[in-house]
């Protein structure tokens, strides 16, 4: 029966001993114990703190990139469409300037060929005004063989010349 019922003076150092340790850590041991855990309270408060700060963080960035986003889709269409206007523009400039530069042909193509033609005009006339000396004098040759022709011309020539 010893075993299970202690005796009276182990009964009485066990419970100095048990006093003495509980003195011990209540002095010194739960103490840094209690500080511990509260440091350690401390460091995961301030860590959840933070993670709160990062995520409201977070969030406005996502807002501010949001935004950033958009002005820069606003700003793409407007450079889109500022581009097409110019596009747009040059289309036009270059389509009346080949206008302009085709009309200054045509125009420059009418007169060469009015040039072309009063020259053609020219040279006709310059060939039948040859071909018509050349038959008078062949007609007046035939006409003038004798002298007595020749003196009838000249008179008639000088009396129309007389008469103007």
């Amino acid at each position: 029966m010893d075993l299970l019922i202690p005796s009276t003076g182990l009964l009485f150092w066990m419970t100095i001993t048990f006093l003495v340790v509980f003195f011990l850590l209540w002095k010194f041991g739960f103490p840094v114990i209690t500080g511990m855990v509260a440091e350690r309270k401390a460091f995961i408060d301030e860590s959840l703190q933070k993670a709160h700060e990062a995520n409201e963080r977070l969030a406005n960035i996502q807002k501010e990139g949001e935004s950033i986003l958009q002005e820069a889709r606003e700003k793409q269409a407007q450079i889109l469409k500022e581009a097409a206007e110019t596009r747009d523009a040059i289309v036009e400039k270059a389509q009346e300037k080949a206008r302009a530069e085709g009309a200054r042909l045509l125009d420059d193509a009418k007169a060469a060929i009015e040039q072309e033609k009063k020259a053609a005009i020219a040279d006709i006339r310059k060939q039948v005004a040859t071909l018509s000396v050349e038959i008078a004098e062949k007609v007046l040759r035939q006409n003038l063989q004798g002298d007595r022709a020749q003196m009838d011309l000249i008179d008639r020539m000088l009396d129309d010349v007389s008469a103007n």
